[in-house]
């Protein structure tokens, strides 16, 4: 279990001074725990959620009985990407939580290594009731069932923790591999050179009656 030190912090606390000194604020509640701000190191978190992500359990301690929780939504500066806040859920003892997990494709599909087609993921994550001991940091999809390209996985195809419930419809298609379509190459039409000389031809004989009429009927005058 990942475990995160936490400090109570005051609503006052100016929170750039916070972050300058290398301190996050942040805030934790529940269904039976009320909003409660905190802080906790910068260095810390960062650790944590490179290696937990939104759909691990942390453990807060510092800030009276140790707590169970997830990471509900960070803030980011839109400038440079750094986390300013965190909001952290408190697990319920014994309940379960519904959360979004990411998918990790596996497997070797015979469709893509010998029919040359191409996998399309239409799922990147499911959604799922489960026990927070049970929690996964991914779910996975075999890929080896794609023999053709009429094949598909979807989400009742996919094997899911002991204690959870699957969220997303169980039709919902997560994969399927596509043909690769070939681009046909455009016909220029070669134009036809004998016309084009014709077509001088014809012009430079009407040009020279009309010249040998003209020279007529001065001689005429």
């Amino acid at each position: 279990m990942l475990e995160l030190k936490i400090k109570k912090r005051k609503v006052s606390e100016n929170l750039k001074k916070l972050r300058k000194n290398g301190i996050l604020p942040a805030v934790f509640y529940g269904k039976k725990e009320k909003a409660e701000p905190i802080s906790l190191q910068a260095r810390d978190f960062k650790k944590i959620w490179k290696k937990a992500g939104e759909s691990t359990v942390i453990t807060l301690s510092g800030v009276g009985d140790s707590k169970e929780a997830l990471i509900h939504s960070i803030d980011f500066d839109p400038v440079s990407d750094i986390p300013l806040h965190i909001d952290f859920y408190i697990i319920e003892v014994g309940a379960k939580v519904q959360v979004n997990v990411p998918l990790e494709f596996t497997g070797e599909s015979r469709a893509i290594k010998e029919l040359g087609g191409n996998l399309v993921k239409v799922l990147h994550n499911i959604e799922i009731k489960v026990s927070a001991k049970d929690l996964p940091q991914h779910i996975e999809v075999d890929i080896s069932g794609l023999v053709d390209f009429t094949c598909k996985v979807t989400t009742k195809d996919i094997k899911l923790p002991k204690s959870a419930e699957l969220v997303t419809k169980s039709d919902e298609v997560i994969a399927l591999v596509a043909k690769v379509s070939e681009e046909k190459e455009e016909e220029i039409e070669t134009p036809n050179l004998d016309s084009i000389e014709v077509e001088k031809k014809g012009k430079k004989e009407d040009d020279e009656k009309e010249s040998e009429a003209i020279k007529d009927n001065k001689k005429e005058k």
